[in-house]
This record gives C-alpha cells, structure tokens and sequence, in this order.
C-alpha cells in the first residue's frame, strides 16, 4: 500500500478537487493523509463534509514539532503512515499524480527513493516564478551532472520513498521545502538506491502559494553546500 501525505494550510478551494483526481488515476491501493496545522484551517471543515468516516482519506492534525510548516506536517504523516512506500502530493494540483503507480512500481523493484523530475528529458514545469524556477533548476543540475547526485531536480516536492528507509533519515531542516533537497542528499550519502523519472509540474491555477523564496532561500544553501563539504 502507498501512504500519501497531502500537507494542507487553507487549501478548502483546492482538496476536493486534488482527492477526486488521486482517486481517478492512482490504482494501486493507498490510503491518503490530510495534515493540518490549525483547527481553524477551512479545509477540515470541507474534507470533514465529505469524508466524515472515510477508509482511504484520513485527516491528521500536526503534531511533531510546533505543529506547523510542510516540514512538521510531513513528520506527522510519516508516523501515521502505514504503507510500504510514501509520496507528498501538494494540495494545488501542480503535481504528476498519474505517475504514482509507476514510482510505486520502482520502489518495488529495490528502490529507496524516486523522485519526480522536471528537468530530466520527458519533464517538464510549467509557470511559477522565474527566479525560483532557475535558482531550482541550476540547483538540481550543478549536483547532478558535476556531483552525481542521481536525479536531475532534488528540489521537488514530488517524490516517493521507501517507509522503513526514510526513517533511518534525521530531518533536521526547520522551515520549509528545503527538507527535500536534505533528505536526498543524505540519502545519497547513505548509498540509499536513488532513481527517477520525468513528472510534469503545473503551478497553481487557485488559491497563493506558501513557498517564500527570501526566507527559505538560505536554507536550501545550507544543504547544497552539505552536499558538497561533508
């Protein structure tokens, strides 16, 4: 079974929506956990409505940490999961979710981690800003192909892993998305099975995205340069 972690802050416009198409093209048996941080967020009131008692799609509050950020609302979902293999899926339907099975697929075969990747040959990223869009992809490329990192676009949200082998990971990072570039380049470092395959990327049509580049800009450097000198 797959774990698949939605985290979630005022994302009442989109969570319909993003369930209906998981339900659509995932196939292979999952369950699906909301996580929020605050009880105020409306889209516990709108999954609560309709997935009152519910097999597949459970809200979980956050409960690691301060119970806030993407990073405490995966931790949380990470200890409440209880498939083979975990993916984060992003409540704004920017992300490939008809390639869950094929990753799952992956994970099978012997992988640790599959990552969705934009840059590689057959992905792709459509909108979003500009600047954090080639901040991103020169990220993923310099580790790539000068540093062997086996994946194209470490920065993406949009990944699968093994569940007994992300838990071997410490996640130290505090802020924000940058927990994906540490997890890979740890993993990396621990000889963990890396592999990828091309994803499309769309940003969001509804609603503002919570990724704030000046914030968590230094925070990402943290883990490129870990990468590189450790």
């Amino acid at each position: 079974m797959i774990s698949i972690i939605i985290p979630v802050y005022f994302e009442d416009k989109n969570i319909l929506k993003v369930l209906t198409e998981l339900e659509k093209k995932v196939k292979t048996e999952h369950e699906i956990l909301i996580v929020y941080d605050v009880d105020e967020d409306p889209t516990v009131k709108v999954v609560s409505k309709v997935y009152k008692v519910h097999k597949v799609v459970k809200l979980i509050k956050s409960f690691v940490g301060n119970g806030h950020g993407v990073v405490n609302a995966f931790k949380s979902g990470l200890k409440k999961a209880r498939g083979k293999a975990v993916v984060v899926v992003m409540a704004d339907l920017s992300d490939d979710l008809e390639k869950i099975d094929l990753m799952f697929e992956k994970i099978k075969s012997g992988y640790d981690i599959i990552c969705g990747s934009r840059y590689m040959k057959g992905g792709q990223q459509i909108g979003g800003p500009r600047i954090k869009g080639f901040l991103s992809r020169m990220a993923g490329l310099t580790l790539h192909y000068l540093f062997r990192l086996p994946t194209h676009d470490p920065t993406n949200a949009f990944k699968m892993y093994k569940t007994e082998t992300i838990k071997k990971i410490k996640i130290e990072s505090d802020g924000g998305f940058e927990y994906n570039l540490e997890l890979i380049v740890k993993a990396h470092k621990k000889k963990f099975k890396i592999a990828e395959i091309p994803a499309i990327w769309k940003d969001r049509t509804r609603g503002k995205s919570k990724f704030n580049l000046v914030k968590w800009l230094p925070k990402y450097i943290r883990w490129y340069l870990y990468f590189l000198t450790d």
